[in-house]
């Protein structure tokens, strides 16, 4: 026989029993939702706000912002020109360095001999020569008593011309001997920064043909960066069609972004732009010339370029923020009237163009140009778009609410 059960246990259920409960009362709670006043007075959650901007089509800077590498205007490779041992190093490694600094010393000992051998041998044919002449003047004033015979005073001219081409010969070996001592102590045709030394003291080098180390010349730097040929002939036909204007002859001012994203202190040129495009990347290459007043940039840095010269006309620019991706496609948020008489968020498909740099209180901000998808005159949402979850979501403009919500304070206080 069961037990009655107590009163104070009456208002337990199973799990089963309690979940028909709740559905039972499930729709009396949402129509009891839906009548007038009933979000506010149950604290429903308000439309959120948003900030709108009106597209206007302005005149905008573009720069466009590319991967470069660093290379020194000037990379000289360093060899000696003449084979010897090398006795002394002259230089430290990756400091600066003087254009006829003597980077290595050869062992000037078998240079020097050879410059007093020649030297010698200089003094010598030298002194054949004038002895030659004086012959040769001596026969003349015999041949001219008729003393001598013809072929005579013939044979010391032609002793005279022999010797004076033998003292040029020996003159020659001996500029020769010296050029090869000058070559000895290997010296920087540029001012620099020198690299790393390629051979060390006592190594017997054969020549040019043994690389030493090399020197960089640091100002100016180059930064060498491609250009896709596909944005390449985008900028053309804008500017064909009339809505931008390039730099002329293709004179872009180019300043370098840093790995830590701040930017070097001199603004350099685009001085080259290659005709060829590269098959294997399909980019056209392109250098800038930078001042590097400071020498804090280097060669083999891998940076950014930022191009700027530029300008857009009549573009639509919105903030970077204010452009949403729907993994499809890009896409912004419009303020438009909503059936019930209130605003939405209405979503429009656009299609973007370049960044640029909207100027503003703190420094600027990124922009999207948008070349389709909006007009002049446009309301687009700018701040907000994180709270909007749907397309045809009613939003307000926080620019409507600025009165009632500064009001709200006071009506509190009475209260």
């Amino acid at each position: 026989m069961s037990t009655p059960t107590a009163p104070h246990q009456s208002v337990h259920f199973c799990r089963p029993q309690r979940l028909l409960a709740i559905a039972a009362l499930l729709p009396l709670l949402l129509s009891a939702c839906s009548e007038p006043g009933h979000a506010q007075s149950a604290g429903g959650m308000p439309p959120p706000q948003v900030t709108v901007q009106v597209a206007r089509p302005a005149t905008v800077p573009l720069t466009l912002e590319l991967p470069a590498t660093l290379v020194g205007s000037r990379e000289v490779e360093i060899r000696a020109r003449v084979p010897g041992i090398i006795e002394q190093r002259n230089f430290t490694e990756g400091g600066s360095v003087r254009r006829g600094q003597s980077l290595f010393t050869l062992d000037l000992v078998p240079f020097e001999t050879r410059v007093a051998r020649h030297e010698a041998e200089v003094a010598a044919a030298r002194a054949r020569a004038a002895q030659a002449q004086q012959h040769l003047a001596r026969l003349r004033s015999l041949r001219s008593e008729n003393a001598i015979s013809q072929k005579n005073l013939d044979d010391a001219v032609s002793d005279d011309a022999v010797a004076a081409a033998d003292l040029k010969v020996a003159e020659a070996r001996l500029r020769e001997a010296r050029l090869d001592l000058s070559y000895a102590r290997v010296e920087s045709p540029i001012d620099g920064i020198a690299g790393r030394a390629l051979v060390s003291d006592g190594t017997l080098v054969s020549g040019p043909e043994v690389l030493l180390t090399r020197v960089y010349q640091l100002a100016p730097i180059h930064a060498r960066f491609g250009l896709a040929e596909s944005e390449a002939q985008r900028l053309r036909s804008d500017a064909a069609a009339g809505s931008l204007i390039l730099p002329q002859d293709g004179h872009w001012r180019a300043r370098v972004k840093l790995p830590d994203g701040s930017l070097h202190g001199d603004t350099g040129e685009v001085n080259f732009s290659d005709v060829r495009i590269d098959p294997q990347t399909g980019t056209g290459e392109m250098q800038a010339v930078v001042p590097n007043t400071d020498g804090a940039l280097r060669p083999g840095q891998f940076v950014r370029v930022v191009l700027e010269g530029a300008q857009r006309r009549d573009a639509i620019v919105v903030p970077q923020r204010a452009v949403l991706d729907s993994g499809t496609g890009k896409y912004v948020y419009l303020l438009a009237p909503g059936q019930d008489g209130g605003t939405i968020a209405q979503q429009a498909q656009v299609e973007v163009g370049d960044w640029v740099r909207i100027e503003g209180a703190e420094g600027g901000e990124n922009g999207w140009v948008i070349r389709k998808g909006l007009k002049a005159g446009d309301p687009v949402i700018v701040d907000g778009v994180a709270r909007i979850f749907f397309p045809g979501m009613p939003v307000v403009d926080a620019a409507a609410q600025v009165a009632p919500t500064a009001a709200a304070p006071a009506t509190s206080a009475q209260q």
